[in-house]
């Protein structure tokens, strides 16, 4: 399989990277509208080979990777289906929903794969965490970043948050229509509060932190659940059957397993499913539909920042 990389920017070198680490990629294509950044990248991925222009690539590929800047997504996400390429669209998916809905519907006539690039979806955390418990509590998602030169126009809602939107939207209450949404902040440090009935999620995203900061913490019944998405790591208290005291000093107030976890590379996971996706012709696990609810998600937590800045 011939597989291309649209955009060379960041994210695109890192796709690049991984499709030539990956024995079911035969060739490797790429191509950038900056002809600087095209030469920057001259042989540093040998087996790659760098098109002169996007038809070029298109014509040489069976699917592709789109990690153009977020408001082309949707241009050149529409050129590839037209032309026969399944296509990886990095988030967010497209600028807005009225594009959205337009790309949905020149998918469902191509009859080709369209995965969206939510990448801790693919974190081995999110899996263990979901299967330890069905009906979450409470949860609680931490992503921080220091500021950042790469992002310079989409709200940290839109670069950050999204990914514990999808995570809660589409794993932990999948199919759950009944929520309420309350939002707090500004574009660079936000809060948003969901309500699930009785059930609690609280996001907090910043790009104003000192350090990273990438956690979750899950209440169930009887029991909690932490992880770190950057370091791969779980960990469950319990409640134990039976508190013990000691000299009346020490009380035992829980008991904590550390979650075994094969280690793995979100990136290299993502995309080894697009081309399991690709060669067997079956959806990929981030739909374009599941991509356009974080959208939906994204639009309401900012419609209600600006109404609580509003109302303040």
């Amino acid at each position: 399989m011939n597989i291309g990389v649209i955009g060379i920017g960041n994210m695109g070198r890192n796709h690049l990277r991984v499709y030539s680490e990956l024995r079911w990629v035969d060739r490797v294509y790429y191509y950038d509208s900056d002809p600087v950044r095209l030469a920057q990248l001259a042989g540093k991925f040998e087996e790659c080979i760098s098109c002169e222009s996007l038809p070029e690539l298109l014509k040489k590929v069976d699917a592709a990777s789109v990690c153009v800047p977020t408001e082309k997504h949707f241009e050149v996400a529409k050129m590839c289906l037209e032309q026969g390429v399944n296509i990886l669209v990095e988030k967010p998916v497209v600028a807005n929903l009225k594009e959205g809905e337009e790309l949905l519907k020149i998918l469902n006539k191509s009859g080709l794969i369209l995965g969206v690039g939510h990448i801790e979806r693919f974190n081995p955390i999110i899996r263990e965490a979901s299967k330890l418990l069905d009906n979450p509590r409470y949860i609680e998602i931490k992503r921080h970043n220091p500021a950042s030169a790469r992002v310079t126009t989409s709200s940290v809602i839109d670069d950050l948050m999204i990914h514990d939107v999808d995570i809660v939207w589409n794993i932990f209450f999948k199919g759950r229509t009944e929520y309420e949404i309350h939002s707090f902040g500004d574009y660079n440090f936000c809060t948003a509060i969901a309500l699930f009935g009785e059930n609690i999620v609280f996001l907090s995203a910043s790009r104003l932190s000192p350090r990273k900061i990438r956690t979750i913490y899950i209440e169930g019944d009887g029991f909690s659940i932490e992880g770190n998405f950057m370091d791969q790591e779980v960990y469950v208290y319990k409640k134990p059957s039976k508190y013990s005291v000691e000299d009346d000093k020490y009380v035992q107030e829980n008991v904590i397993e550390k979650v075994l976890i094969n280690k793995i590379e979100p990136l290299k996971e993502e995309l080894k499913q697009f081309i399991i996706s690709v060669k067997t012709n079956k959806p990929f696990p981030v739909t374009l539909e599941q991509a356009l609810l974080n959208l939906k998600i994204v639009e309401v937590i900012k419609n209600k920042l600006q109404a609580s800045n509003r109302r303040g």
